[in-house]
């Protein structure tokens, strides 16, 4: 051990402390200029770069044993996997007390002092220790030498050596090893088994294990006898091994070092245990296996490399170690498929989730998907071929129908009594039927295409061509009147009617439309429209007639009457009490029905309509309205132009008396709103009620004379009328009218 100390420190402190070579020579020293002027134009070349360089933070890394060891080299690229993103330049000082090879506590010491002296100027930022010795290193110099500086700990032997003994400066994982765990499961996998060897070696690092070891099995000394083989040399053991008695279950800890001072490696370790042993091997560690081990309930030292490093990462982004729960372990279920069917143990008994490596597979295991893809493959080719066939054999059928189908269509399209049309997705004629021709008296070539129009009125073909080409982009059915030439030469009015067609696959193919000679329908709806027009401007004369006989007959003779009863009432004077009070009765009656004569005058004829215009005469019919019928009418006006012709005005006048007059006798409403405003060169007049409404569904508000003299009215001036109504929901009057219209009519 002396010895050990003497060559140990000076060997250390030689590498800390290389003597610099005495002696430069000349040409060295006049070359010198040359790489300092290279180095300071790159400096002041990169200004930027180095203003933006990241900031260092130093971590160090105190290890159990040294680098040659696998299990040191796997913990080391977990850590550095964790600290991959981090913000900061990185610099990593990795340390090794070495316990196995320098076990003597003088030389331990030494180690310590010479790490205390080597960084006291040269603090790390975070300090990871790995293995129980450099743990208890750390707790007992940190207070002392690392004031300040944050410890992560991973394999602290069994977890930390106790939490009181620990400042709030130390955080890790807690426990690397589960030997109750992989018992468990080894004596799940061998329900049989009778004894438990476990398998260790002598080192310092070797009996920390394997107390920890026996500290957890204790709970199995009832079920199984356990032994532990730990002291001897490695051939000794291995023929141990091989001679182990039935139902047996070998757990292999560390063997650092056996009793005859040998070192080994994990790596080493394994294979002699494993091959040697006539009983399944489980273990403790996820680097002993691969090696003809089972498995068990692994720590895996990468893992807790990488727990190690994102808890350094976040030190060092500001996180207090105290604020950074421990960790109870990283272990994993792990197993080697070759080892469970050597001694014939069942997969289906390995925990949910375990994972199985050196997994042999058959066959059909390796190339299911490629068997399973050629087959179907396979199968999908006959079913192709077939389909194939099927479809052209049905497409010659189909065929053949088509054609039957297109003779049965020409037949029946040539002699319809209708003209019938046809056309393709781009809006262009390619059919036209027999009596067709016969009635534009042109041939098919000069019809097909766009030639049709050429037929078509020119004061409607604008319109006629804006509606065909609007329903084919939206693909909606259309209907619409225009006149067109017939072989004589004479417009003759036609009714279109059109509809999109499909192809089989819902492609769209084009129209597809007839039409129809309505040209004595037409005449008929223009005299009828004529004729009621006449009939209410023969009605509307008749109301002027009557309303001015009445207010300049009627009127005036209900006036003088009442004039002299009041003047006989004056003149009874002292007569008996009962004579003054029934002229003066008679006299209010007489003036009543005056009034009441005055108002119906007004509402033959309205002389404010008349004189005023369209606005006023609503707008006094609304007031006059509501006063006599005690129901609120609130009238709205907007951008009404002055000027409104006579029949306009009238028209829009007599919808809404009709409006109101029905809110008052249906709807059960206390208020109305009616709305007068012109846009888009029509007028619009609304009357809206919030009564009780009706189904237009089951009753068609047409009923009434009065909404049908309203729709006559609106019709005989281009106008249009429309009523909506719900139960509950009150109903609207929308009426629009033309601002331009023709007085020929009279409303």
């Amino acid at each position: 051990m002396a010895a050990n100390r003497k060559t140990v420190v000076p060997y250390l402190f030689a590498r800390w402390h290389k003597p610099r070579k005495q002696g430069r020579s000349k040409r060295g020293a006049g070359h010198l200029w040359i790489p300092l002027v290279a180095i300071a134009a790159i400096v002041l070349s990169h200004p930027i770069a180095a203003a933006q360089t990241k900031e260092v933070r130093r971590i160090l890394v105190l290890n159990e044993v040294g680098a040659f060891y696998p299990a040191t080299d796997i913990i080391k690229q977990g850590i550095q996997t964790a600290l991959n993103n981090s913000p900061y330049r990185l610099e990593f000082y990795s340390e090794y007390l070495d316990t196995i090879l320098f076990p003597d506590p003088v030389a331990q010491q030494e180690f310590r002092e010479f790490y205390i002296h080597k960084y006291q100027n040269r603090k790390p930022d975070v300090i990871i220790t790995v293995g129980p010795s450099p743990l208890k290193f750390m707790e007992d110099v940190h207070q002392t030498a690392f004031p300040g500086v944050p410890i992560v700990f991973c394999l602290p032997s069994g977890g930390a050596p106790g939490a009181p003994a620990l400042d709030s400066e130390f955080t890790g994982v807690e426990n690397d090893m589960a030997p109750a765990e992989t018992l468990e499961i080894a004596l799940r996998l061998r329900p049989g088994a009778k004894h438990v060897v476990v398998v260790g070696g002598v080192s310092d690092y070797d009996k920390k294990q394997q107390a920890e070891v026996k500290r957890q099995l204790n709970a199995f000394t009832h079920r199984v006898d356990i032994a532990y083989i730990t002291n001897l040399a490695m051939p000794d053991l291995l023929d141990r091994l091989r001679q182990l008695p039935n139902h047996t279950i070998v757990l292999l800890t560390t063997v650092g070092q056996d009793a005859a001072g040998t070192r080994f490696k994990s790596s080493e370790t394994g294979p002699l245990v494993a091959g040697a042993a006539n009983a399944p091997v489980f273990s403790l560690f996820d680097v002993y296996l691969n090696h003809g081990e089972v498995g068990g309930y692994l720590s895996s030292l990468s893992e807790q490399g990488k727990v190690a490093g994102s808890m350094a990462l976040r030190m060092l982004r500001g996180e207090k170690p105290q604020d950074i729960p421990r960790v109870k372990g990283v272990n994993t279920y792990m197993f080697d498929w070759r080892a469970l069917k050597r001694w014939g143990l069942k997969e289906s008994n390995l925990p949910p989730g375990s994972i199985v490596i050196n997994r042999q597979y058959t066959i059909w295991q390796l190339y299911k998907r490629y068997i399973v893809s050629g087959i179907c493959l396979m199968i999908f080719q006959a079913l192709m071929i077939f389909g194939l066939l099927w479809q052209r054999a049905r497409r010659l059928k189909s065929e053949k129908a088509v054609r039957e189908s297109e003779e049965r269509f020409r037949l029946v399209a040539n002699t319809a009594p209708v003209l019938i049309w046809m056309s393709g997705p781009d809006k262009l004629r390619t059919y036209f039927n027999q009596p067709w021709l016969e009635f534009t008296g042109r041939s098919i070539e000069k019809e097909l295409g766009d030639g049709w129009d050429e037929g078509v009125h020119p004061e409607d073909l604008r319109n006629c061509l804006d509606e065909y080409n609007s329903a084919f982009d939206e693909r909606r059915p259309f209907k619409m009147q225009y006149r067109l030439r017939r072989n004589d030469g004479e417009y003759r009015w036609v009714f279109d009617i059109g509809v999109a067609r499909f192809n089989p696959d819902r492609s769209f193919a084009g129209y597809i439309g007839s039409c129809i000679d309505v040209t004595e329908r037409k005449l008929a709806e223009e005299a009828l429209a004529s004729l009621s027009g006449r009939l209410i401007d023969a009605q509307e004369e008749e109301r002027k007639r009557i309303a001015r006989e009445i207010h300049d007959d009627y009127t005036q003779r209900l006036a003088m009457l009442a004039m002299e009863v009041e003047e006989l009432a004056d003149q009874v004077g002292d007569s008996p009490v009962e004579a003054g009070p029934i002229f003066h009765r008679i006299w209010n009656q007489i003036g009543e029905l005056g009034s009441d004569l005055h108002s119906l005058s007004h509402s033959l004829h309205s002389s404010t309509l008349e004189s005023l215009g369209l606005v006023a005469g609503i707008k006094a019919f609304c007031k006059e309205f509501a006063e006599q019928q005690e129901i609120q009418v609130d009238f709205a006006h907007e951008n009404v132009p002055r000027g409104i012709p006579a029949d306009a005005a009238l028209c829009l006048f007599r919808v809404t008396q009709e409006g109101l007059r029905n809110i008052k006798r249906h709807s059960g409403a206390s208020k109305a709103d009616v709305r007068l405003e012109a846009s888009d060169k029509k007028l619009h007049l609304s009357i809206i009620d919030q009564g009780r409404g009706f189904d237009v569904n089951q009753h068609s508000p047409r009923d009434g004379i009065g909404i049908r003299s309203m729709e006559e009215r609106m019709r005989s001036l281009g106008g249009q009328l429309e009523i909506s109504s719900r139960p509950m929901e009150g109903t609207r009057i929308n009426a629009w009218l033309p601002l331009k219209v023709t007085s020929q009519r009279v409303a």
